[in-house]
């Protein structure tokens, strides 16, 4: 049961139905094109699947979000009602780029930072055929140190078992500077320059690496100056 704050307030009643844990991630899902449950878990990893079933049962109760058999398949998608929270939950993304830029070890998930990665990939810019992108994650433990981008005419997938293909650029990073660089909290020349991050195989594939790894729009938050947030 959402908590009861007992106000008419409309900033109370909408709380009552969005602040509990995990519901305006599973939003945030939906936003980012998540239609089927496990694409739902694999944004969320660290949520039971439990928890997100019943995250869904409620969001869907609240018409919120659609429910619908096609097939044999389960879909999810926001009504009109969920996607007016979209520019609520991006605003909140720019807040917390702008002002909350802190991150802690326990914030660091290889799995996530890679499926929110494969999933922003500019198809148009990566070349015809099949492309491979792995990623050695220096600083993780040897069964999530290693992760591979498969781009194809038919989409981009994300795999943590070797593919088979040779990669046409690998990056080597620790997982906290390649997270940096996603969020857009240091840019690509900065962590070359400085060997925090090394670009290994086909030359043409190295230079061209950021321009397939497109940042999201979160990602080009401007920043405050250093003072400000010393501030805060």
């Amino acid at each position: 049961m959402p908590s009861q704050y007992g106000q008419f307030c409309p900033v109370a009643k909408a709380m009552e139905l969005l602040d509990e844990r995990w519901t305006m991630l599973v939003v945030r899902e939906l936003m980012l094109g998540s239609r089927h449950f496990n694409a739902l878990r694999r944004g969320v990893p660290r949520m039971s699947p439990a928890l997100l079933s019943k995250r869904l049962q409620t969001l869907t109760r609240a018409g919120v979000v659609e429910r619908r058999l096609e097939g044999n398949r389960v879909t999810y998608r926001l009504t009109e009602a969920g996607r007016e929270l979209e520019p609520i939950v991006e605003a909140v993304g720019r807040w917390g780029v702008r002002w909350v830029p802190q991150l802690g070890d326990e914030d660091l998930d290889p799995h996530l930072l890679l499926w929110d990665m494969h999933r922003n990939v500019d198809t148009e810019a990566v070349p015809d055929g099949r492309t491979v992108i792995a990623f050695v994650l220096t600083d993780v433990e040897p069964a999530a140190r290693r992760w591979w981008i498969v781009v194809t005419g038919e989409g981009v997938d994300v795999c943590d078992v070797d593919p088979g293909d040779p990669p046409r650029v690998t990056v080597e990073a620790g997982l906290r500077t390649l997270t940096r660089v996603w969020r857009g909290d240091v840019d690509w020349a900065t962590v070359l320059r400085s060997g925090e991050l090394v670009l290994r195989g086909e030359r043409p594939a190295c230079r061209a690496l950021p321009r397939w790894l497109a940042l999201t729009d979160l990602a080009r938050t401007p920043r405050p100056a250093r003072r400000d947030l010393d501030r805060v």
